[in-house]
């Protein structure tokens, strides 16, 4: 008879085969959606085989016909928040809440260096967790996936989409990039990128240019309106994410037992009214909805902050009164 786990483990690799076979097909547009909703499967259905293998429940403990969600599951395998394969799978988890609704095609240029790590952190925790290696079922060159890498800029994506749409989209895109360059690390996410380099050596070179000195085309550097989704790109969590993984590298610890969470921020914004500070914040406008976005400014103020007196950080906040940056 087969046992429970080993159910869950098949039923794991056929939804992440599916996925894969989803997303690597050029004919489906709903290849980020779909990949998301299997992929995310696959993990939860191995994680749950995992909680098995470990004497752990898979069921409420009110109601033994329900399995614990995924997001249990995650947060029973991987105890640690900063473990780089838990912030992966989570930003896809979220990315497969939202797709009901958001989700377009231009969401793949952002997500495809997430998926790619997503697939062989699977591939790695399957071996480690159950012995069993992926290659038995899929060739290994179809691990790797095909990723459509034309994207629009952020003006492109406002006149593409509807306001509500084109910022959600370019907020999530700006979350991954904070995110990718605040943990640098290919659990979290392996960008594919191309580097083009001047040589002087013909032979070397993949394609030839020319520079021309007669040009009748000058050109010079001008003085350009600043994005605030490019100046402003953390939202109110990401500020809590980064600033978290920042104090953890540099072993800071703060006088308040849960951390750097939404309190300590809101004190720390209060305290500085940062939302009327132009460099920290930012103020988007989108028909009755007002929405705050941050900047790199502000995160490391923060950490500024929290390295005079991390011990007494929290409580100085609470004593001191409200003043103004620089005051």
């Amino acid at each position: 008879m087969v046992s429970e786990n080993k159910r869950l483990v098949e039923k794991s690799i056929e939804a992440f085969i599916l996925g894969l076979e989803i997303y690597n097909k050029p004919t489906i547009k709903y290849r980020v959606e779909g990949f998301s909703f299997f992929i995310v499967n696959a993990w939860e259905l191995m994680l749950k085989a995992e909680m098995l293998n470990r004497g752990l429940s898979i069921y409420y403990e009110d109601n033994n016909d329900r399995t614990v969600s995924v997001e249990n599951a995650i947060r029973k395998i991987y105890s640690d928040k900063n473990t780089m394969v838990r912030i992966n799978l989570e930003r896809i988890i979220e990315l497969r809440n939202i797709s009901t609704h958001y989700v377009t095609e231009d969401y793949e240029q952002k997500y495809a260096p997430l998926f790619q790590a997503c697939v062989l952190n699977y591939v790695n925790e399957l071996r480690k967790f159950h012995k069993v290696d992926v290659s038995n079922y899929i060739a290994q060159n179809f691990l790797t996936i095909t990723a459509n890498y034309e994207p629009l800029d952020n003006e492109q994506i406002r006149l593409k989409y509807s306001p509500e749409v084109a910022e959600k989209l370019i907020q999530q895109a700006n979350t991954i990039d904070v995110l990718n360059e605040t943990y640098s690390s290919d659990k979290f996410a392996i960008n594919i990128r191309q580097n083009l380099y001047i040589t002087k050596k013909k032979d070397e070179a993949d394609f030839c240019v020319s520079i021309e000195k007669e040009s009748d085309n000058k050109v010079e550097i001008v003085k350009e309106l600043k994005d605030p989704s490019n100046t402003h790109k953390y939202s109110y969590q990401s500020v809590i994410t980064v600033v978290s993984a920042r104090m953890h590298k540099e072993n800071l610890r703060i006088d308040y037992d849960k951390g750097f969470n939404s309190y300590v921020l809101n004190l720390f914004m209060d305290f500085y009214c940062i939302k009327n500070e132009p460099k920290y914040a930012y103020k988007h406008t989108i028909g009755n909805q007002e929405q705050y976005t941050y900047s790199q400014q502000l995160v490391d103020f923060l950490i500024s902050e929290i390295r005079k007196n991390p011990t007494g950080f929290v409580e100085s906040l609470k004593k001191r009164k409200k003043i103004t940056p620089g005051t």
